[in-house]
């Protein structure tokens, strides 16, 4: 996922947020990310299968990515409509990790979908996507060409400064380059890689469209509250199975379905940029664990202070996490935004 958006706040389903009020201020103790994962899964499962005769639809297809999210969305498709009612699509571009294909059609194989493998490179080299991407990172630095690999990472909004952006490339031999990018340079770059979440989305409909599917989105609650991820690309769906969930909770029925090491135990990456890159680098201001609880935290009213304390920081620091969860939400407010008309 690759977004430089930020998300508004989502509705929470009564089994994660009950009635609990901002006046009652619940205690962060205990593990307050605790769910029952085989009345989630039983709950979702009917949810998608009510959701698909509300749209009139034979099935689902699913993007898989090897990541956590696509992995228990494919799983609770499959769980929700059998294997013969889902179909999977793998679709690795230049810039993938080779173990994200292996481990994507592995999971493929292990729920037994039919699934297709598309390399998109061709069609994101035809439209610009790597030109256009690379021309942005040579006016940062200009030595930059083929054989480099490069990420971006986001500073200073937990230091109480404005947050920035810097490009980190590597040379063929090895060595780091890390450089401020300006603002123009950073859209750029970011619009031009966000040429690969709209391809897949474009395939993903292709496909319902030819099988008359519904497409899955699969962004966790902290993606879609926080606006990690990108208008009509990975943010377009028909249904979003796990939305409500926090990411803790995602693992949880991951290890619940019993799916494979290899998807419970991987860590989190954005597998968008060339060098490896964790979600916390790019965009949230936590680890996903830590993010987890402040979100929740923010969500039930609990003081900046307690957080901290839960999180074995400061006080300033933990307004400074409350902070940054506003400004993206208000900021990413465009993400979940309807088209405007003259008469709305």
């Amino acid at each position: 996922t690759s977004a430089h958006g930020f998300g508004q706040g989502a509705a929470l389903p009564s089994g994660i947020r009950g009635n609990m009020t901002i006046e009652q201020k619940p205690a962060l103790t205990g593990d307050v990310l605790a769910l029952d994962a085989g009345a989630e899964t039983r709950r979702i499962c009917d949810w998608l299968r009510t959701g698909c005769g509300r749209l009139r639809k034979r099935g689902l297809v699913v993007a898989l990515s090897s990541g956590i999210d696509s992995s228990v969305c494919v799983a609770l498709a499959v769980r929700a409509l059998g294997p013969e009612r889902v179909f999977g699509l793998i679709l690795p571009e230049r810039d993938s990790s080779p173990s994200s294909r292996e481990n994507a059609e592995r999971l493929a194989r292990h729920l037994g979908i039919r699934y297709e493998i598309q390399d998109i490179a061709p069609t994101l080299d035809a439209i610009g996507c790597y030109r256009r991407r690379d021309a942005a990172i040579r006016r940062a630095l200009p030595d930059y060409g083929p054989g480099w690999r490069m990420k971006i990472a986001i500073r200073g909004g937990m230091e109480g400064q404005v947050n920035h952006f810097y490009l980190i490339a590597e040379a063929p031999g090895g060595a780091r380059h890390e450089v401020r990018l300006e603002l123009a340079a950073y859209l750029e770059i970011v619009a031009a890689t966000n040429f690969k979440q709209r391809v897949r989305k474009t395939l993903e409909y292709f496909h319902a469209d030819r099988l008359n599917y519904a497409v899955v989105g699969t962004p966790n609650l902290l993606e879609y509250d926080q606006g990690f991820f990108v208008k009509n690309g990975d943010g377009a769906a028909d249904v979003k199975p796990i939305a409500h969930l926090y990411k803790t909770q995602v693992y949880a029925l991951a290890r619940f379905m019993g799916l494979p090491d290899y998807i419970c135990e991987a860590r989190p990456t954005t597998d968008t940029y060339s060098l490896p890159q964790g979600q916390d680098e790019f965009y949230f201001a936590l680890p996903f664990q830590q993010m987890d609880i402040a979100l929740w935290a923010k969500n039930h009213g609990v003081a900046a202070g307690e957080l901290a304390a839960r999180l074995g920081t400061t006080p300033a620091h933990g307004e400074r996490i409350y902070a940054d969860i506003d400004a993206k939400r208000r900021a990413a407010t465009y993400l979940h935004a309807q088209p405007l008309t003259v008469e709305n």
